[in-house]
């Protein structure tokens, strides 16, 4: 999947959150495509998914996030 499709099928998902889901399924998608984006910065991010700046850090939170819970046994082709 290219940089762009991976935008495009984060900000569906996120358009299609409940209200008070958004935060958790924006994490869930960041955490899902942390090694396909793993060359991407923060600022980068959220241009392509076109939010906010402030998104950025949490995106690089997720990011880091990511490695712990695969050394942990996460599989995230299964998010």
């Amino acid at each position: 999947m290219s940089e762009s499709e991976i935008y495009e099928s984060i900000k569906q998902v996120i358009a299609h959150a409940p209200r008070n889901q958004y935060t958790l399924e924006l994490h869930l998608q960041m955490i899902k495509y942390a090694d396909e984006l793993k060359n991407v910065t923060a600022k980068e991010f959220c241009e392509g998914v076109e939010l906010r700046q402030s998104f950025g850090t949490e995106f690089s939170k997720m990011r880091n996030l990511t490695q712990r819970l695969k050394a942990a046994g996460l599989d995230t082709s299964k998010i």
